[in-house]
């Protein structure tokens, strides 16, 4: 066995069916009072759902305030809107609920002002787990890592992501594949991430062809949070190869939407790495996906094809001759790939995701 370092995230994580009626608890054990809630406009009728639950627990515990205005890749004039707002009240913590919109508002307000951060996940992007932070400004997404950023309490209820619309849980399933597919080719992969990494691949490719036949299975929910929380994991544990840069590119620069980027980049970015895996990578891979035949890009493409999902960047606007640009900024910073980084091949891979065409590992 080779030598590895495996650092473990602290957060506390609550997971079941109905676990938001533990919310009260865990501020009163944490020693919170006045929380202040944050969702996306979509769901702030789900925020106000949280400010009253909390004022009818025993004993009550009164919000400080509720902002609805996070907003997909956490641009930095939402993120100094709600400071500012939140410097208006007696806030002690910050409850975030919702996707990975707003609970990376949570992350940016956490980070920045120093409250303890509890997340209600709603989808199965995974950023929960993470001490991740991406931002946008001015057109450029940047991330950065600190322990500081990794909220202290996630709370998974299955019952919340009941009714998620089949399209948004089959794109941010996909999204927390995405995180475990480059867990497993790390850098810094260790064994103990490599077992996250397969076990929430497989749960996540299982539980969401069931899901795409009927939203309302319960086991399948489960399956799928379960898979989800487990991608998140890698996520914050090791660091990310091509595809996450192939989508911060996109999803900065060109305002795609994120979890639906994830979900065409992802057998793109993984043929174009495929060629340099070991065979022991590659067999993990291949067989955490049912149907591969031993290909994981087959089945990747067999699962995303199974999901009815857009395969093609352009049905969300992106331009053709945004390819070029999305290549030049994709290809210059160095960063870790199993491959190297070659602007050629990239271009490629861009042109083909905006194409919608089916990967295949060729280049």
């Amino acid at each position: 066995m080779e030598p590895f370092t495996y650092n473990a995230n602290p957060s506390r994580v609550i997971f079941g069916n109905g676990t938001l009626s533990q919310l009260a608890a865990e501020l009163q054990r944490l020693g919170f009072t006045k929380p202040y809630i944050l969702s996306t406009p979509e769901q702030a009728a789900d925020a106000r759902t949280i400010k009253n639950i909390l004022a009818n627990a025993t004993p009550a515990i009164t919000a400080a305030g509720i902002c609805s205005n996070a907003t997909m890749h956490t641009p930095t004039s939402v993120t100094d809107s709600a400071i500012k707002a939140l410097g208006d009240t007696n806030a002690d913590c910050i409850i975030s609920f919702g996707g990975g919109s707003t609970i990376g508002l949570g992350k940016a307000l956490s980070f920045r002002c120093g409250f303890h951060h509890i997340c209600i996940p709603t989808t199965y992007a995974g950023s929960e787990m993470t001490p991740i932070l991406g931002e946008t400004s001015d057109g450029v997404k940047t991330t950065r890592s600190d322990p500081k950023i990794l909220p202290g309490t996630v709370i998974y209820d299955v019952n919340n992501t009941m009714k998620l619309p089949p399209g948004m849980t089959a794109t941010s399933g996909v999204n927390a594949i995405a995180h475990a597919v480059e867990a497993l080719y790390a850098t810094n992969a260790n064994p103990i991430t490599s077992l996250l990494a397969a076990e929430g691949i497989s749960a996540l490719a299982r539980a969401l062809p069931a899901l795409a036949a009927d939203g309302s299975d319960r086991a399948a929910r489960e399956l799928a949070l379960y898979g989800a929380w487990l991608c998140g994991g890698c996520l914050g544990s090791v660091g990310m190869s091509l595809h996450h840069k192939l989508c911060h590119t996109l999803g900065g620069t060109f305002n795609l939407p994120h979890a639906q980027t994830h979900t065409i980049v992802l057998p793109h970015a993984l043929a174009y790495n495929l060629p340099k895996l070991s065979p022991a990578v590659q067999k993990r891979l291949a067989d955490a996906f049912p149907g591969s035949d031993g290909d994981a890009v087959q089945g990747l493409n067999k699962l995303i094809g199974a999901l009815k999902v857009e395969r093609g960047l352009k049905s969300y606007g992106m331009k053709e001759e945004d390819v070029e640009k999305a290549a030049e900024v994709a290809t210059s910073k160095p960063y870790p790939n199993p491959r190297p980084v070659e602007k050629e091949g990239i271009r490629e891979v861009i042109r083909r995701a905006w194409a919608g065409e089916e990967a295949r590992a060729d280049l």
